[in-house]
């Protein structure tokens, strides 16, 4: 018993394998027939050799019509040459539509008129009007059916006036094989167009993706630089003051001072590590999350900046500051800080941030005073944050580097981060000294555009 369960199981199994192989061809067969049914024409590749192919098919089909017999004469040495001679112009079919069509006429009107069996020259008949309808514009197939119309009823008239069901029966049987070839036609455009729209979506999403990746780098950029600049001068200044106090009086060593300049500098280091790291492990996430999986879906590189905008942590602010100010105060300049304004988006605060830190260290890279006053203001006013940063130094206050005088990138990491929240910012020399930075950020990004 159990081995005749086993043989019946399996012969289920086989059963069923052969059905799924049996309907897996059968979809085959399907996808193939409406593969050739949605390729253009006039595009297809081998679209002669196919051709021949097929009129071949449609001649060997005629032939076997004839064979079967028929109203008509059967067709004799000149009959058959006229048939299979109809034929010829079909292999040029898809090239030159209207010219194949023309070669069947040639071929099949004196076939007619010596009243042959009118059965044998149909399918070819059919083939070339199909063709013209199916690669041609409405108007050249309404024009090519008046003309075939129009002949055959007169020809028609001509030679058999009696038979008049027989021309409406023709008729009709070239206006069906017409509209069918206009069908197609006009299925086909439809097919092509929601393609080449899915392909235009696909590079949409394709370029967003790329430049939501190139805006982040950017934003990672700006903040590495706005970082390293900071940290880096306030380090230089702090080392400049370390040194003056070694240098200056010997003899008077005050070891608090170098004490205090040391500290100063190892307290910048801690910050500066600290918001490195921050930033180094949104990179690291970013990356790991663009790394999993091997298959990423259409969405996987937006969907990916996304998630690292979200592992970015708390964004700096106003309420930071205060101690920005005193960082600028460490390095020996005097800072003024004035904030009236509440509430504030925490993406515009984060670019006020930005550009008064950024305003802060070009004031103590160029100030070129060593009694440097730094007046930093914010305050709201027409639903805008207003913020202004001014020095009474000596420098031009520009971004240059120190050394080569070669443009930085201050001035455009700070326009740029106006512009990120639909702001403007605008940068140049005080109304009597110093260098002054003024910009103008919407509360709401509505506002901005």
């Amino acid at each position: 018993m159990e081995e005749r369960g086993t043989t019946t199981g399996v012969r289920d199994r086989s059963a069923v394998a052969e059905t799924a192989a049996g309907g897996g061809g059968r979809s085959r067969r399907v996808e193939r027939i409406m593969s050739a049914v949605n390729r253009a024409p006039l595009t297809a590749a081998h679209r002669t050799r196919n051709d021949a192919v097929l009129a071949l098919s449609v001649a060997v089909l005629a032939v076997a019509i004839a064979l079967t017999g028929g109203e008509g004469i059967r067709p004799d040495r000149l009959g058959w040459t006229l048939l299979l001679a109809g034929h010829v112009p079909l292999v040029r079919r898809r090239r030159h539509p209207v010219g194949a069509l023309l070669g069947v006429v040639v071929c099949v009107a004196p076939y007619y008129a010596l009243d042959y069996n009118p059965a044998p020259p149909m399918p070819a008949t059919i083939l070339a009007l199909y063709t013209v309808a199916a690669t041609g514009t409405v108007r050249r197939t309404l024009l090519t059916g008046v003309a075939v119309l129009g002949s055959t009823v007169i020809s028609n008239g001509l030679t058999d006036p009696d038979e008049v069901l027989d021309s409406l029966e023709i008729s009709g049987w070239i206006i069906a094989v017409l509209v069918v070839g206009i069908a197609v036609r006009y299925y086909r455009l439809y097919v092509a167009s929601i393609v080449e729209r899915a392909e235009r979506a696909e590079r949409t999403r394709e370029e967003e993706a790329r430049r939501r990746v190139a805006e982040e780098r950017l934003r990672m950029a700006r903040d590495l630089h706005d970082l390293l600049a900071h940290s880096i001068t306030l380090i230089g200044v702090q080392t400049s003051v370390a040194a003056h106090v070694l240098t200056a009086d010997p003899e008077r060593f005050d070891r608090k001072a170098v004490a205090q300049a040391l500290d100063d500098i190892a307290g910048t280091c801690r910050i500066a590590r600290g918001e490195l790291r921050t930033t180094l492990e949104v990179l690291r996430a970013h990356d790991t999350v663009v790394g999993v999986g091997a298959d990423p879906g259409p969405g996987s590189v937006s969907g990916s900046v996304s998630g690292a905008e979200d592992m970015r942590g708390p964004l700096p602010g106003i309420d930071g500051l205060a101690a920005l100010a005193q960082t600028g105060r460490v390095a020996g300049a005097k800072v003024e800080l004035s904030v009236r304004a509440d509430n504030i988006p925490p993406s515009v605060g984060a670019a006020a941030y930005r550009i008064v830190q950024e305003a802060l260290t070009n004031a103590l890279r160029h100030g070129g005073r060593e009694a440097l006053t730094v007046r930093v203001s914010l305050w709201t006013a027409d639903g805008a944050l207003r913020v202004s940063v001014r020095d009474d130094g000596t420098g031009g206050g520009g971004g240059a580097g120190p050394s080569d005088g070669t443009p930085g990138f201050g001035l455009v990491g700070m326009r740029e981060r106006a512009r990120s929240v639909g702001g403007t910012l605008d940068a140049g020399p005080g109304p009597a000294e110093g260098f002054e930075v003024t910009a103008t950020l919407p509360l709401s990004l509505e506002a901005g555009v």
